[in-house]
């Protein structure tokens, strides 16, 4: 009777183990669907934002087309008159003009589809910032670009375009010349926003205004090298590159300092 009674207390007490486990898993079970889910939520917010954003480019490339004639002449005129040299050249070109002169003008869509996908995991005080830097990355990538375009390139142009003689004119394709503005251009916007990368840097903690200013000189040394490597071979073009990059980095210093207070 003893025997049997210690077989009975086992089995109840396996009974027990296993009635517990089984209630473990049915709690994790959830936890584990509801972090799927999450990650779910979280991309297909993402794919949301996307898809506004080239909705952004689609209104404004329509836009733009309703003005090509007018951008097309404001792009030719550091180079002159352009030729095309194959059928669909000409056709292709406008249609990147088009698209590029469309994303332009989408660029504040674009930036806030970023800022409200990431509004969510940010606190008050870090939505106000991004409340302010969205507009001013927008400004700076602009302000960036539309300096090259105006200052830089028609230097470029004419040192590019001074190297022909008699017997070596440039003849100048509109494919090749829309491709080289293109690669001319969009640097001078990403430089612009060197302020508001350091900013987010001193931000996150990783730089101080100390350490920007110990840099100061290695500083100035850089900007002169990417303005040899983005710019013609002459002291002007790569002065006017280089110039605006140590003001714009001393704008940064003095937001970090004053502003942050880093």
């Amino acid at each position: 009777m003893q025997e049997r009674e210690d077989v009975q207390q086992e089995k109840a007490v396996q009974e027990q183990e296993n009635a517990g486990q089984g209630h473990e898993a049915g709690q994790q079970e959830p936890e584990e669907q509801a972090a799927n889910m999450s990650i779910l939520a979280h991309l297909t917010e993402l794919r949301r934002r996307i898809l506004y954003s080239l909705l952004g480019v689609a209104m404004g490339s329509a836009i733009a087309y309703g003005f090509l004639d007018r951008i097309m002449a404001w792009l030719v005129e550091p180079a002159g008159k352009l030729y095309y040299m194959q059928p669909a050249e000409a056709f292709f070109v406008y249609i990147k003009v088009t698209m590029f002169s469309g994303f332009i003008i989408s660029l504040p869509i674009i930036f806030y589809q970023a800022w409200a996908f990431l509004l969510p995991a940010l606190t008050m005080r870090e939505r106000l910032m991004m409340s302010i830097l969205v507009p001013v990355s927008v400004v700076l990538f602009a302000a960036g670009m539309l300096f090259s375009f105006k200052l830089v390139l028609p230097v470029a142009m004419s040192f590019f375009l001074g190297m022909g003689n008699t017997d070596f004119q440039p003849f100048l394709s509109a494919g090749s010349y829309f491709d080289f503005i293109l690669t001319f251009v969009l640097p001078f916007g990403m430089l612009f926003e060197m302020p508001l990368v350091m900013l987010v840097l001193a931000w996150m903690g990783i730089v101080t205004s100390d350490m920007l200013a110990a840099k100061f000189r290695v500083v100035i040394v850089v900007c002169f090298v990417i303005g040899a490597l983005f710019t013609p071979p002459d002291v002007i073009s790569q002065s006017m590159m280089a110039i605006p990059m140590i003001l714009l980095y001393g704008v940064g210093y003095l937001a970090v300092k004053y502003i942050l207070h880093k």
